[in-house]
């Protein structure tokens, strides 16, 4: 996927407040909700036990609320093009809610807007509306306001 919105340097994104890119569709499949359960320890089994899951709150197993958020790099890799950088480092997190549980086998897909771009001492700290969309649903899995600092070289 070629970028959706492209500056040339981390003072360019002043320009770009307001742009929206949206992602491509990710499949949130059975194994990758067990291997997330193996690497955190969270085995609960509206995540991990298709059979009983079925029978549950949610009709299927769901992928664990924080597996969905940590899917945010790969599901906005790629969609902002900054230039000149040195580094770019997570920051943080402002706002965060989860709207709706995936269930396996959904799809999903971010849509990002640039909300803000602010000089720092070090950078430009930029901050991101994002929501992530299940395929097929009219309610998002998830809403957040990101934050990134972006280091120029």
């Amino acid at each position: 996927m070629s970028p959706q919105i492209s500056v040339p340097s981390p003072a360019g994104l002043a320009a770009a407040v307001g742009a929206e890119a949206t992602g491509e569709w990710l499949a949130v499949d059975q194994a990758r909700i067990d291997a997330f359960a193996d690497a955190t320890g969270d085995h609960q089994w509206i995540h991990v036990d298709p059979e009983r899951a079925k029978a549950g709150p949610f009709g299927a197993p769901i992928a664990h609320g924080y597996l969905t958020l940590s899917l945010l790099p790969r599901l906005t890799k790629g969609l902002f093009d900054i230039g000149g950088l040195a580094m770019s480092v997570n920051y943080g997190l402002d706002r965060l809610r989860f709207l709706q549980p995936v269930a396996a086998g959904s799809r999903v897909r971010a849509v990002v807007k640039l909300a803000s771009a602010e000089p720092t001492g070090r950078g430009v700290r930029a901050g991101y509306a994002v929501t992530v969309e299940i395929e097929g649903s009219g309610k998002p899995a998830l809403v957040a306001e990101t934050i990134t600092l972006y280091v120029p070289a």
